[in-house]
């Protein structure tokens, strides 16, 4: 296989994450797994409906919250979140959930007027054992960010931009200036780059890409072809190396393009080179993979890796989660070792 990694290189990059620092700031969901029995199904007596009877909730952070988790898992020192969360029940799971792996929560802001943004998903348990999810319930909010927690996030990004090693963006919500990421907070993150060209700063958008210029960005085939009003179906690696090259020049940074089982395009406007994934086995549940793969690669820039090494990581990392079953799932650094091991 095509990969440079190996064991003294990663103990290299995963021995220096304890020292570091890095904020991820953005749309921090709560991912709600309702586990259903359809055995044990009633009937509304009010409605004559079918109620789903629930046998298990497991709460989990999404969007941010999941790259955070996957963030801290790797063995970075110091994480902070930037957010806005409803001071709601959902509000206190997620930030249950998000201080019981350590995050700094000196950046989060908690409104009453808010929702918490939650991924409401049912899955029904079958025979087996195995899961199917359902139609999912969305709680998002649709009206503008108030400016005076806009104000907020722009305050800690200056404050955070001098401090930390790396930013992660996640432009999660689709509704012009509805999420955390708001047109006057992604320009404070365009200045931060230009002051500060040796910050790490990463960015992950939906349909909005092409506007985090001077930034890393990692983007789908999907939403870099949207960026450079390409068509938006790929039909071969060298597509994708040419969306990621093109994509590179125009935004000035370098360009994680994510092609699912075929791994990364990783491009710098000099280099393109696809980084192909690690093989995997078995049944697979591949969401989250994609905040795998910023996590890896932006703890790998963080620690002084090289384009394709930051790649390789988080191919690494996401050959981990996608075997963990019914969840975003996590790679620790010792799980890290043990995948990379069994692929020398």
């Amino acid at each position: 296989m095509d990969h440079l990694m190996n064991l003294q290189r990663l103990d290299e990059l995963l021995s220096a994450l304890p020292a570091k620092k890095i904020a991820i700031i953005g749309d921090f969901f709560l991912d709600q797994y309702m586990i259903i029995d359809q055995e044990l199904a009633e009937r509304s007596i009010e409605t004559g409906l079918e109620a789903h009877q629930v046998v298990e909730l497991r709460p989990s952070p999404g969007a941010a919250g999941s790259v955070s988790t996957k963030v801290a898992a790797l063995g970075v020192g110091t994480v902070y979140a930037v957010t806005m969360l409803g001071d709601d029940g959902n509000g206190y799971e997620l930030s249950r959930q998000l201080k019981g792996i350590g995050l700094n929560f000196d950046h989060v802001v908690m409104r009453t007027d808010r929702f918490t943004p939650t991924y409401g998903k049912p899955m029904i348990r079958r025979a087996k054992g195995s899961e199917d999810e359902i139609n999912r319930i969305d709680i998002k909010n649709r009206l503008p960010l108030p400016a005076e927690v806009e104000r907020a996030i722009i305050a800690s990004i200056r404050s955070l931009a001098a401090e930390v090693d790396a930013l992660i963006v996640l432009d999660q919500v689709e509704q012009t200036n509805c999420g955390v990421v708001t047109d006057a907070v992604r320009l404070e993150l365009v200045q931060a780059a230009r002051e500060r060209p040796n910050l790490i700063i990463l960015a992950d958008s939906r349909s909005r890409i092409a506007k985090f210029q001077n930034m890393i960005v990692k983007p789908n085939f999907k939403e870099a072809a949207r960026a450079l009003g390409r068509h938006e179906r790929m039909e071969s690696v060298e597509e994708a190396k040419d969306l990621a090259h093109n994509l590179a020049r125009q935004i000035g940074r370098k360009v994680f393009l994510t092609v699912g089982a075929k791994g990364i395009v990783a491009a710098d406007g000099r280099v393109t080179k696809l980084v192909p994934a690690y093989p995997v086995r078995g049944p697979l549940d591949t969401t989250g993979a994609g905040d795998t793969v910023t996590a890896g690669v932006v703890s790998a820039l963080a620690a002084a890796a090289e384009l394709v090494e930051a790649a390789e990581m988080g191919n690494l990392a996401a050959s981990i989660t996608v075997t963990q079953l019914g969840t975003t799932g996590t790679a620790t650094p010792e799980q890290m070792r043990q995948a990379l091991r069994s692929y020398t």
